[in-house]
């Protein structure tokens, strides 16, 4: 977790106004997001092996998913654990971008905090059920309801998005300034007449 917050503030030692001509800009935003969802399995497989599981990795219904190896009806906490993890993990590393003093607005930053505030808004809409679902296997423990995880990550991601949008440093969040009056949207980088 902290080799990418420091990632995020070394690849992001751009003031908010380069990010305008920055080179490369949806390519880093990519990697940012990327990074955050790759953040999230990787504390999934590090909580397993800590808690004496074996991770395995297969597909549930044509969804890459990351097993445990723990058995849930033994040791529901540990599950509770593992299943919880991957979502702490990411909303710890959009804390640390957000309060760790740095240049901040950066293309790469800006990936991250877009994909844990994406995966956390994912988890409580409509990954919120499913066999593999993070939500529902947390349910499943009988430590949180879906309805307590959903307050807890959703205030989470809410405080996260509100910070994002009050600070000037992130102005224009995934619009990539192009001119005085002109964006960039989405993946193109030209705009339609």
């Amino acid at each position: 977790m902290a080799l990418v917050a420091m990632a995020a503030g070394g690849l992001s030692a751009q003031r908010s106004d380069s990010v305008r001509t920055a080179p490369h800009y949806w390519k880093k935003l990519a990697l940012g997001a990327a990074s955050s969802i790759l953040l999230h399995e990787t504390a999934h497989i590090a909580t397993s092996v800590a808690l004496g599981g074996r991770p395995t990795f297969g597909f549930d219904a044509a969804r890459p998913t990351v097993y445990s190896g723990l058995d849930v009806r033994n040791d529901p906490r540990k599950q509770f654990v593992f299943s919880i993890s991957g979502l702490v993990a990411q909303s710890l590393v959009d804390e640390a971008i957000l309060d760790v003093p740095h240049a901040r607005g950066g293309a790469f930053e800006r990936g991250v905090l877009g994909g844990g505030i994406g995966t956390t808004i994912f988890y409580l809409t409509i990954g919120r059920r499913g066999s593999v679902s993070d939500v529902d296997f947390i349910a499943r423990t009988r430590v949180m309801n879906k309805t307590e995880v959903t307050m807890l990550f959703g205030t989470i991601a809410a405080m996260h998005t509100w910070r994002v949008w009050r600070d000037p440093e992130y102005g224009n969040f995934f619009v990539r300034p192009r001119g005085a009056h002109a964006y960039d949207l989405g993946w193109s980088r030209r705009l339609a007449r």
